[in-house]
Order: structure tokens, then C-alpha cells, then sequence
């Protein structure tokens, strides 16, 4: 579990509605059964009945729904406003590296744009920064910059600096990044939370939630699968995967058009594709799906197969369930998979 800040500048931030806390932490009420975001407008509540909670996987562990009023869920994966300048700076500075000077002069404290950063994108500013700089110093070795080039267009002081953290990132040196693909990658917002995507020209390869403990062993399996890079970066399967994303999320959209690139072994790909024929706003079980596969006793490897998926909500594993009914194996965690399946219900 993730650190909170102090429960008295927490009770402070609410009672502030400071929405620099957005996202770093959630309050529920005993007397009322709900939980809030900071910034809640409702009446605010004596400090002996509430809970401060990380994140709205463990409000709903604990027991309590989400505010009418604030709406927890549909602001779970929003950007405070506070954070909006950090994200600006990284576009705006190109080629510069970023010190905390510069942060400073965007109105942040360095130690609060680490801290959002580790909390919600598990690496710090400065590594984000770090990682979009050499995402896009691969992305001009491909298109033909000298290696000297790229260390000066990246801000590197020195050749052997920008090879070895080069080297750290992609796995292989510089030289023969030509040979490689180069996987982009870009953080999205949703109602229940940040998720990675991730594309390359065959189509997109990943899409999770971050807070999934198995993400960073699913991008390591995409640098084997596809010899390639993963790096920050613009594709044009990011832009439409958003867009498809915030449709879906709208309850206007229950199809995605944009391209996947499923690689698996061949038991894998038959289940995955059975994924995809599951209507939305339906549900299957284990045991018919591995009919479906023709192999009847094979519960336990559809299941394993359902979990290896790299695709959330595009390879529909969420509407899998036990034979009985009831939920059951989500990565993402059980509140998504019972949103996600209420949602789908409630706008087919």
C-alpha cells in the first residue's frame, strides 16, 4: 500500500476542498457509508467518523459506495489542476533536461511533483522526463539522426551518459536501435483510474490499469515478444485508443475499431479471440468458455490465459464470471470488474 500524507493535513485538505490532494487520497464517513474526494462539496464530516484510504479499491473493500455528490469514480483517474503545469513542462522543454528549478518556476515544489508522480505513474517526474527524452532520441536514430545528434537534441552532457541510460531503457546500445521497433507509450485517463497504453504500427499491444502489480513484467514480455523499444512517445492507435476510451466510458460507444496486435501462444489466441465474440453487456463462464475451445476440462487454463491478457476492456476478460455467477480473477482488481460489468449493462 502506497504512504499517505499525515491524517491531519488530510482532514485539513478536506476541509479546505484543496484540490492539490486530488488523487493522492480518498475519506470515507462512518455515519454515512459513502466516500469522497478531497474537494467534496457535501457537508463535511467530524474527523472521529472518517477513514482516510489510498485509492477507491480499498473504500470499496471497506464497504462504502461512492458519493452522489462528488462522484469519486468519475474523477478517479482526472489530473488536479495543481499537476496540469508538470505535464505542460514536459512537452514545452524539448531536447532540455529538467532540473528542479524549473519546477520551481512553474509554481511546483520539486518534492510534491515527486511524490504525485511516484503515487500515481510509479516513477518520478524526473524519470518521466528522462524516459520522453530517449523515446524520442530512438524515434530520431530511426529516422536517421547521427548518435551524436541525439545526445545534443536530448540534453546529454556526454556521449556515454545518453548510451548507458540509453542502454537501461531500451536494452540494447544506440547503434543498433535501427533494428529495433520502438513501442510508444502513453498514460490515459479513466473513471477508475491512470492506465498505460502502449502501440506500435501493428496495432495496440497493451492497455492496463497502473496500479496492476504485473504491469511492469507485461512490458518486459512485449520487449521480448516484439524486439522492440518501449518508450513515452506519439502514435497515431494512442490518440484513437483515447478517444475510443472516453466514448466507452460515455456509454456512446460498446465496440472499439481500433486495431490490436494479439501475440500469444496459440492457446492464448484462441481464448482471447473468444473474448472478443462476448457481447457487451453480457457475461460467460470459465467452464463455457473452455467448451468454446474445445476442450471442456481446461477451466484452469482459459482462467490462466484470461489473467495473461494484456488488453483490458478491449479483450473483454472482465465479463467472465464463475458458473454461478458471482466474480472472480480480475487483475485490475474485483470493484473494476463489477463496474465495468454494471456499466456494459446499464448502456447496451
Amino acid at each position: 500500500m502506497r504512504m499517505l500524507p499525515p491524517i491531519d493535513e488530510m482532514y485539513d485538505a478536506l476541509l479546505r476542498r484543496d484540490d492539490a490532494y486530488e488523487g493522492l487520497f480518498y475519506f470515507c464517513v462512518r455515519t454515512t457509508g459513502i466516500f469522497c474526494r478531497p474537494t467534496c462539496s457535501a457537508r463535511k464530516p467530524k474527523r472521529k467518523n472518517v477513514i482516510f484510504v489510498p485509492n477507491v479499491e480499498e473504500a470499496f473493500a471497506r464497504g462504502y459506495r461512492p458519493c452522489k455528490v462528488c462522484r469519486p469514480l468519475e474523477s478517479a483517474g482526472q489530473i488536479p489542476a495543481w499537476a496540469a503545469p508538470l505535464f505542460e513542462l514536459a512537452e514545452s522543454v524539448n531536447g532540455k533536461r529538467i532540473v528542479d528549478q524549473d519546477i520551481r518556476n512553474a509554481g511546483i515544489e520539486p518534492t510534491r511533483a515527486r511524490r504525485f508522480f511516484k503515487q500515481r505513474y510509479g516513477m518520478t517526474f524526473h524519470a518521466f522526463c528522462r524516459a520522453e527524452r530517449l523515446g524520442k532520441a530512438m524515434a530520431g536514430i530511426q529516422n536517421g539522426t547521427s548518435i551524436e545528434g541525439a545526445v545534443l537534441d536530448g540534453g546529454y552532457q556526454s556521449a556515454s551518459g545518453f548510451r548507458e541510460a540509453f542502454a537501461r531503457l531500451f536494452g540494447t546500445p544506440p547503434a543498433k536501435s535501427r533494428e529495433l521497433e520502438c513501442l510508444r507509450t502513453e498514460i490515459l485517463e479513466s473513471p477508475l483510474g491512470p492506465m498505460l497504453a502502449v502501440a506500435g504500427d501493428g496495432g495496440l499491444c497493451l492497455l492496463e490499469f497502473l496500479d496492476r502489480r504485473a504491469i511492469e513484467s507485461q512490458c518486459a514480455v512485449l520487449q521480448r515478444l516484439f524486439n522492440a523499444g518501449v518508450a513515452p512517445g506519439e502514435h497515431r492507435y494512442l490518440i484513437q485508443i483515447q478517444e475510443e476510451l472516453s466514448e466507452y466510458f460515455a456509454g456512446s460507444r460498446t465496440e472499439f475499431d481500433v486495431p490490436l496486435d494479439l501475440r500469444g501462444t496459440p492457446f492464448q489466441l484462441k481464448v482471447w479471440k473468444k473474448l472478443l465474440k462476448i457481447p457487451h453487456g453480457k457475461t460467460t463462464s470459465y467452464a463455457r468458455l473452455a467448451q468454446q475451445t474445445g476442450n471442456p476440462q481446461a477451466r484452469r487454463a482459459v482462467g490462466r490465459a484470461n489473467g495473461q491478457n494484456r488488453l483490458a476492456i478491449l479483450v473483454p476478460c472482465h465479463r467472465v464470471v464463475r458458473s454461478d455467477g458471482n466474480l472472480c480473477g480480475y487483475g485490475g482488481g474485483l470493484w473494476r470488474k463489477q463496474w465495468l460489468i454494471d456499466h456494459e449493462r446499464q448502456h447496451c
